[in-house]
């Protein structure tokens, strides 16, 4: 007797399977333990409410989206994406306790298909006794393609509210199903005034950090936006039992990382950075190597100098010199595959190509005008003429009449209107006369000389 066809089936339908026949043998998931005297600093300092986040207003704050969602007692699937140490835990905990949920966590780091089948069958039993779950899911961009297919029925359903976790961009790392289920949040990096916050909370706990105030605040710089580095450096400092407090040059002796030194009134770091754009912007390459020297060897994070060079290279020498932007990302990709303190002469090269390079920050100011435009006449139609008219009845009410296609003109310019009818056209770009939007500018004048000379209205 022949045996019939195996049946493979999708993984989410074979865990919603698995979840009905496990629903009425597994335990719901325990509270939470308190934090033990003897457990690390961050753990005895994640703060008990969502109030004592610090860093993430816009989110947890009344306007912001988690705010709102909380003071109408109703979750929405989230995904958090921010970078480490900024909270994305903490606030999938806080969450499930500010509006009475089951908190169940798993990781997709050590976690596999059996404990989503564990955590969903637990859900479901849960749910039939009137308790909601929210699941979060730590690093939740670690679990592959059908592994997150696998979450789907369960989010579409409600048996869970799922809060997933992530530092990689959702876009990429994510199934597009998830993510139109799943509202996006953006965690920022910890600003100096919310890391502060956390190291005076320390020190209301453990006691006075054994630092001078120049090398607290360089510890605080040396965090580099990581809430949970920061309260780590500190325990190490608080196990040390130092018997004098150390200096900037002690601190980044002891941590055997380099810290950065600057003014005790907290604004060298800034100041510093200002003054290296502003060098770049001014072109001058000696003052840009001399500020971007004492940055490094202050121990600033070179990817956070490498971040402000690119950002440099779009805002200050924009088309004048398009191979600007393509040094710089390849000075950062340089860093990352060298290390310090190899890769940071790939840094010194973008900086003394920014600095010699032609400026120009039109592109910059065209990006601030066309966004106010779009803003005011955002509901615009374009003109029909360039409207694709895929079926008979766009092409009856004139989609796509009277388009020219470019190539087939003469010169390769048609000259149409692209600009919607009740918008005259604008201006936002306009090139500078230096580098190689000198050549652009050319460009533009000699398209508007063949649109005006098929207008009539070229002066002959």
């Amino acid at each position: 007797m022949c045996k019939p066809p195996a049946v493979k089936f999708p993984p989410h339908v074979y865990l919603l399977a698995m979840a009905d026949l496990f629903a009425h043998d597994l335990p719901p998931a325990p509270a939470p333990p308190a934090p033990r005297e003897n457990a690390p600093l961050a753990d005895r300092l994640r703060p008990r409410s969502l109030a004592e986040v610090v860093g993430q207003a816009h989110l947890t704050g009344p306007e912001g989206a988690i705010g709102r969602m909380v003071a109408a007692g109703r979750l929405s699937s989230m995904i958090l994406w921010g970078p480490p140490g900024t909270g994305k835990t903490t606030i999938a905990r806080l969450l499930a306790d500010a509006v009475g949920m089951r908190f169940v966590s798993v990781s997709a780091v050590f976690s596999g298909v059996a404990d989503l089948k564990k955590a969903f069958a637990e859900a479901d039993r849960a749910a039939e006794a009137g308790q909601r779950t929210l699941l979060f899911v730590d690093e939740i961009h670690r679990f592959n393609r059908a592994q997150q297919d696998g979450f789907l029925p369960f989010v579409e359903r409600g048996t869970v509210t799922l809060v997933g976790a992530t530092t990689e961009n959702p876009s990429f790392a994510l199934n597009a199903a998830l993510l139109s289920r799943a509202q996006v949040l953006i965690l920022h990096r910890l600003d100096f005034a919310a890391l502060e916050r956390l190291l005076e909370r320390a020190e209301r706990l453990a006691g006075t950090l054994p630092l001078t105030p120049p090398a607290r605040e360089a510890l605080v710089a040396s965090a580099d936006g990581d809430g949970r580095f920061l309260l780590n450096q500190a325990e190490t400092l608080y196990n040390a039992e130092l018997s004098e407090p150390l200096d900037p040059a002690g601190l980044g002796a002891f941590l055997q990382r380099r810290v950065a030194v600057y003014d005790k009134d907290r604004e060298g770091h800034y100041n510093l950075i200002s003054a290296l754009h502003k060098a770049i912007r001014g072109s001058d390459p000696q003052a840009a190597l001399y500020y971007l020297a004492r940055m490094l060897t202050a121990g600033e994070e070179p990817r956070f100098l490498a971040r402000r060079l690119i950002r440099t290279a779009v805002e200050d020498i924009g088309l004048a010199d398009p191979q600007a932007l393509a040094v710089c990302l390849a000075a950062k990709d340089a860093y990352e595959f060298l290390g310090s303190p190899e890769g940071e002469l790939a840094l010194v090269q973008a900086c003394l190509y920014l600095a010699t390079a032609p400026k120009s920050n039109a592109a910059y100011k065209a990006m601030g005008a066309a966004w106010k435009s779009a803003r005011e006449t955002g509901s615009l139609m374009p003109p029909a003429n360039i409207l694709n008219a895929p079926t008979k009845l766009m092409k009856d009410i004139g989609y796509g009449a009277g388009y020219h296609y470019d190539h087939e003109a003469d010169e390769g310019f048609s000259g149409d209107n692209y600009w919607p009818d009740e918008l005259a056209p604008q201006v936002y770009y306009q090139p500078v006369e230096r580098g190689f939007e000198r050549e652009i500018a050319k460009r533009l004048e000699y398209w508007e000389r063949l649109r005006s000379e098929r207008r009539g209205d070229w002066p002959h």
